[in-house]
């Protein structure tokens, strides 16, 4: 059988684990979860991971869910070059630094201002109050200085001078954010530049490839039918307002 990864291309996460997999020549069936469509409270994915999280890794017998965890499988199972994830202590160290704390800095906040700025108006018809808009874009502004001031610095990439997986998932959740119309590198010279080099080492079309569907969001969610998410509703707006 072979090796399946299930994955919303809406998702950050799925874009990590999408990008490495292609960038390292990981030969791997796409399976498509809908979260929009609730897909992944279906019957069959629930054999996958009880989670209910996308991405999913299927190969063989043996299923793993949590994106980082299936990056660090991709990347001893396929023994990618050592630059993804380092042997060495402290380069490795750098990169758990940055996989350990983006669960709730980065990822959330950007999450957050997506949602506030295209999901929940446009599909749920919820007008977001400002102060709400206000306070997330507070928190993400206090996450990118965080980027730019702790994990950048002066180093070409976050463990140095490679691209890593810290890297990786990094520029996928900034992405995010940008799908909504947020500009996050207008101003952030260091920023900017570190996502030039980042684009560079991956490829600029696996690059757009893999968020050719957040970038163009705003318009494909006039296309989407909403009413299966308004049966989350009720969850969504307490998650997020």
């Amino acid at each position: 059988m072979a090796l399946e990864l299930y994955l919303d291309m809406f998702s950050q996460p799925c874009r990590s684990v999408y990008i490495f997999a292609k960038k390292n020549n990981i030969p791997f069936e796409f399976k498509s979860v809908s979260l929009m469509e609730g897909e992944h409270y279906g019957e069959e994915f629930g054999k996958i991971t009880p989670i209910r999280k996308v991405p999913a890794l299927r190969d063989g017998d043996f299923c793993l869910a949590e994106s980082v965890a299936i990056l660090q499988y991709l990347a001893e199972k396929f023994k990618t070059p050592d630059f993804w994830y380092p042997a060495d202590l402290q380069q490795r160290a750098r990169v758990n630094e940055y996989l350990s704390w983006q669960h709730t800095g980065l990822r959330w906040q950007g999450t957050k201002i997506f949602w506030l700025r295209v999901f929940i108006p446009k599909i749920l018809g919820v007008d977001v109050p400002q102060d709400k808009l206000d306070g997330a874009l507070e928190d993400l502004n206090g996450s990118l200085k965080l980027m730019e001031e702790k994990f950048i610095q002066d180093k070409p990439f976050i463990a140095g001078d490679q691209i890593s997986l810290a890297d990786l998932v990094a520029i996928v959740e900034i992405m995010q954010p940008v799908g909504s119309g947020l500009d996050v590198f207008e101003g952030r010279p260091k920023l900017s530049a570190w996502r030039d080099r980042v684009q560079a080492a991956i490829g600029k079309e696996l690059f757009d490839d893999a968020h050719q569907i957040i970038l163009g969001a705003r318009e494909s969610v006039k296309l989407m039918d909403h009413s299966k998410l308004q049966l989350f509703k009720p969850k969504i707006l307490k998650l997020f307002l």
